[in-house]
Parts: C-alpha cells; sequence; structure tokens
C-alpha cells in the first residue's frame, strides 16, 4: 500500500529532496522498554557524575592525569611507561564490543552511548519541559519568530547551556581531579588558561551535538555503525519488524482475510530518534533504541492484536529459523577475548615494578669552579612493588665520568613516586662534538633491574 508518508527507499528521513537538513521531532512513547531504558540511562548519569568524587585513601578512585602521565583505577596506577599495555586494554575492549554486538547488536547504542543517553535523559527533557510535547515542538519550530519563540529558546539553550557545562565539568575531573577543579573554578581563569579552554571547547561540543546535531552524529559522523554489519550475523540481536505478520499492510479500521496486522500509522517512524522506517529491514542508522517497539505495542494494545509485531528478534528467526545460542563469530570473539587478555595479564606481571625515568634539568650544562662540565637530571622512580629497594647507579664502562647522586643508595619505602637528583661530572675531552653517549646501570641491591642512555652534552670546543 503506498502513502505519502513513505520516502523513497534511497532518501534520508532527516534531508529533503534538495538535500538540506530535516529537523525531527520523535513522538513520546510509553512502556516496558522504555521504562528500562529510563532505568539504565539514569544509572549510568548517576555513575558517571558521582564516580569521580569517590575516593579512597585520599585518591580519586579514577584518574587519568595526563600531565603527570599517571592513571588511577581503583587503587591501581599505571605510568608512562605502561603504554604497552593500553594495547592489550583497548583491543580487549574492541574484541568484547565485537561479541556483545554479535550476540545482541547495537546495544550500546540504543542503551549506553552518552549520546542516547544524555539527549534522552537530559536534553530532550529540557525541551519537553520548555517547549511541550513532539507536535508542539515542531509547531514551534515552524512558527515566525514572536516573542513567546525567542522566550522558550532562549529559556531552552540557557538550560542546555547550563547542562553542558556541568557534564565538561564533570568530564573534566577524571583528568585533572575533581578537588583541584573545584579549587580552580573559584580562581580567575587567566590563572588555568589551558584548563580553562579545555573546559571551553568540551562545553561547545557537548552543547552542539547533544543540543542541535543530535542524529547526525549518529548517521554520519559514528564509526561503529558502519562497521556493525562486520560483527553482526543472522544470529545477532536486532530490532526488527516481523514481515510475515505485518504484510500486507492494511487501513485502520479496515480488517480483510488476506491482510496483516499491520496498520500502516506510522507511529514507529514517528516515534523514531534517527527517522527510519524500521519496517524496511535492519538500517544502518538503526541505534536500537527500541522506542519503535513500546509505539507499536501501544497500537497493537488499542487494535486488539498480539504485542511484538516490531520486537528484538534475529534475522534467523524473521525467516523462521531457530537462533543459535552461539554463533562460530561470536566463539572466535571470545578465543580471541580470552588470548588478548591472557597476554596482556602476563605482560602487566611480567613489567618492572620499579621504573627510572631520568628528566634532564632546565639549564642543559654548567660548569663548577674547578672547570668540570656538569649535567644535572631529575630522577623519578615510579614504584608498584610493597617491599622497600635501596637503589644504587653505576656508569657502564665510562671511566672519564663521574656520577654525583646526593643520597645513596636512594631507598624506596613503598610503592608510589619518589623523586631526587643526579649529576654528571666530566671533562670537556670527554664529549666529541659537544656531546657523549653513556649508558646508567640500576640496581636494587645487587639485582640489576633497569639500563638508561643518557646524552651527556657540553660547549662544542
Amino acid at each position: 500500500m503506498s502513502d505519502k508518508r513513505e520516502l523513497h527507499k534511497e532518501r534520508l528521513a532527516t534531508t529533503d529532496e534538495h538535500g538540506h537538513r530535516v529537523y525531527l521531532f520523535p513522538e513520546d512513547v510509553k512502556g516496558i522498554w522504555n521504562d528500562r531504558r529510563n532505568i539504565v540511562g539514569w544509572f549510568l548519569i548517576f555513575v558517571f557524575l558521582v564516580l569521580p568524587w569517590i575516593y579512597h585513601d585520599g585518591e580519586q578512585l579514577i584518574l587519568l592525569d595526563i600531565a603527570k602521565r599517571e592513571f588511577s583505577f581503583f587503587g591501581t596506577t599505571f605510568y608512562a611507561h605502561d603504554a604497552p599495555l593500553l594495547f592489550f586494554l583497548l583491543l580487549s575492549f574492541i574484541l568484547l564490543m565485537g561479541f556483545v554486538t554479535s550476540r545482541l547488536g547495537r546495544v550500546w547504542c540504543g542503551w549506553a552511548c552518552p549520546q542516547t543517553v544524555f539527549i534522552d535523559r537530559v536534553f530532550v527533557l529540557i525541551e519537553r519541559l520548555v517547549e511541550g510535547k513532539a507536535r508542539q515542538r515542531k509547531k514551534l519550530d515552524q512558527a515566525s519568530w514572536n516573542m513567546e519563540k525567542i522566550i522558550k529558546r532562549s529559556i531552552k539553550w540557557f538550560l542546555f547551556l547550563v547542562a553542558s557545562l556541568h557534564i565538561a565539568h564533570s568530564f573534566l575531573g577524571y583528568f585533572v581531579g575533581t578537588h583541584h577543579l573545584v579549587e580552580v573554578s573559584l580562581h580567575s581563569p587567566s590563572e588555568n588558561l589551558t584548563l580553562f579552554t579545555a573546559m571551553l571547547i568540551i562545553t561547545t561540543i557537548v552543547l552542539l551535538d547533544f543540543g542541535w546535531f543530535r542524529e547526525q552524529f549518529c548517521i554520519i559522523a559514528c564509526p561503529y555503525g558502519r562497521f556493525q554489519s562486520v560483527m553482526m550475523d543472522e544470529d545477532s540481536l536486532v530490532v526488527g519488524y516481523d514481515y510475515n505478520r505485518g504484510e500486507p499492510r492494511r487501513a485502520p479500521d479496515v480488517e480483510k482475510s488476506n491482510e496483516g496486522d499491520c496498520i500502516n500509522c506510522f507511529h514507529c517512524v514517528k516515534a523514531c530518534p534517527t527517522g527510519i522506517d524500521i519496517r524496511r529491514g535492519t538500517q544502518l542508522e538503526c541505534i536500537a533504541c527500541t522506542r519503535c517497539i513500546d509505539a507499536c505495542d501501544e497500537i497493537m494494545d488499542k487494535v486488539g492484536r498480539p504485542l511484538g509485531l516490531i520486537r528484538y528478534t534475529s534475522q534467523s528467526e524473521l525467516e523462521g529459523k531457530e537462533r543459535k545460542k552461539f554463533s562460530l563469530r561470536s566463539l572466535i570473539y571470545l578465543v580471541l577475548i580470552g588470548v588478548t587478555l591472557s597476554v596482556g595479564v602476563f605482560a602487566l606481571r611480567k613489567s618492572n615494578q620499579l621504573h627510572v625515568t631520568l628528566i634532564r634539568a632546565q639549564k642543559v650544562f654548567s660548569k663548577d669552579t674547578q672547570g668540570h662540565i656538569v649535567n644535572s637530571y631529575k630522577v623519578r622512580i615510579d614504584s608498584k612493588q610493597k617491599e622497600p629497594a635501596n637503589l644504587y647507579f653505576k656508569l657502564k664502562q665510562s671511566p672519564k665520568v663521574e656520577v654525583i647522586i646526593p643520597i645513596s643508595p636512594l631507598k624506596i619505602s613503598s610503592e608510589g613516586i619518589k623523586t631526587s637528583v643526579i649529576h654528571f661530572k666530566f671533562n670537556q675531552e670527554a664529549l666529541k662534538k659537544g656531546s657523549k653517549e653513556v649508558y646508567l646501570e640500576v640496581y636494587n641491591e645487587d639485582k640489576k633491574i633497569e639500563t638508561l642512555k643518557v646524552v651527556l652534552v657540553g660547549p662544542v670546543s
């Protein structure tokens, strides 16, 4: 049955025939899936806002301090030299997403993605409170600019800005520390210009994305929708329309023996945040938000038909086949996740529990009263071990260079960070064209734990 509301299959609902954007105003829906997504969404928002404020033994539970190159997760701190271990973490996350997608489809997009969660639970809620329901918002959008429209739009965007500022500051709290963030927020922006600029950039991105760009990000910018087809198969869970039961569609209040349950009311399309018609099958723009399920169930209940014309299902089930509990694709993902995590844990255990870093002093070199050239370095020791250590520093086969350490041995009492200084003293003739490479060996008692290459510099003779 043709309908003027049905778009050409090659055209997006978010663009007109000239390619200009068509703004969507999804109808509000009520139902079991909407209630479940509300619970999950508000829980995730609560975790996002509260987690950076949780401290244990004076340390923030999750802190990604990029400036200091320290990354703390639930009491465990990783440092810059642990960066290779992040490869295994990221690879495991990608494989986990692959496994979840292979079984549950785009459950991330519809249930846990910040784009979906914040728009549905915060920004659309603000719109609804200020401008009314979907049809009222659409009518206001199409109206000419008058005092009512100016006032409502001003209030809405002001509240959008407040929400965006809160989200941006909470996000920054994970990187600079919430206590420090509160402290600098009370000072002039000029005293923390870098952090203030970062806050402005993040706030602007959040405001424009969640307040204006919205579904365009899912359709145009998000890469996940593009490679989901590689991760999914005929047994993956999707939000699907039962074509065999729904077709051929019938007009409302008209019932014939050869017609399906779909009454072509377009309620599922009106409720879709990306404007797709789920009756055309699984599409790239579908974020599996389940709004069409609740919308269709509401209509089926009114017309006295069984619920589930649109439901969570799989392509196999829609074709009358049995859905496999585990496909070969899913098993491969599980095996790869296990291998990656095993290698990552092994690498973590084998990584140095003591790591020494040399940081050159601001003054590249100096001379003492006897005319010797001196290179000074800051020594930073990152310790992950509970037991104490006594560190000694020795030069490897460099008799013309003297190592001066104020405190030797350098005692490390427990895990954490300890700093000291180290000086290299040598004569001009030890250099070749103004520089010389030496190797500094670090020992914990009699056990060598690291060898560091040091480039000594001085005036070119």
